[in-house]
């Protein structure tokens, strides 16, 4: 294949996610958070949890708002109540980025972002959200034709692929190429090259998630 920067630069462009480089910090543990998250998990309320741990009510709401410290009798019966290790009560919270909890976006059909490239229309999905850990995007596959690539296709991350309508050839830089139909589906690690073409009378359309 020969080498044509606009293809190249059209599929990078694609796929470019930036990175941050924020540096982590150590915070000391704040017990009551965690006893806290630990009953959620558990989809405990605090009357199912002192049922379990023979703690009063009043009790794990004051140790979980972080107004008293729990006694070593009390550490004792919030692992037995919860069926855990020491370790793990000791271990720090999870740390979820400010407003990251409980997002949701909505993309009413044929209301996504268009992006064309030289073989693909590319239509992304859930565009109002930032930060994203995958990219939804749903492809038609223009192309019916091997030679009508001029690289191939690669970037950082895993994909999954789902075939939604007609039939495509599914190459990839190390495996011999494989028929794909309505249907069918492939998870693959897309460092390695790898690209897509119709060979159904109609344009192929799949859906992508790229993590």
């Amino acid at each position: 294949m020969s080498d044509k920067p606009s293809f190249l630069q059209a599929e990078q462009q694609f796929f470019k996610v930036s990175q941050d480089n924020a540096e982590a910090t150590v915070e000391p543990l704040e017990l009551g958070k965690r006893v806290r998250e630990i009953r959620l998990s558990q989809n405990l309320t605090l009357e199912e949890a002192s049922k379990r741990t023979g703690l009063a009510r009043s009790t794990l709401s004051k140790i979980e708002n972080e107004q008293i410290s729990p006694t070593f009798t009390a550490v004792n019966k919030l692992v037995k109540g919860l069926g855990i290790d020491i370790p793990q009560l000791f271990t720090q919270p999870t740390k979820k980025a400010p407003g990251s909890g409980g997002r949701r976006d909505i993309t009413r059909s044929g209301e996504g972002k268009p992006h064309p490239t030289p073989t693909y229309e590319h239509e992304l999905l859930a565009t109002q959200l930032t930060s994203k850990k995958m990219i939804p995007f749903k492809t038609t596959v223009r192309t019916h034709s091997w030679d009508e690539y001029e690289d191939w296709v690669r970037h950082d991350g895993e994909e999954f692929l789902f075939v939604l309508s007609g039939s495509i050839m599914f190459y990839t830089e190390f495996y011999e190429p494989i028929e794909l139909n309505a249907g069918d589906s492939a998870y693959y690690d897309c460092e390695m090259g790898h690209a897509l073409v119709s060979i159904s009378e109609q344009d192929a359309e799949v859906l992508w998630v790229t993590a």
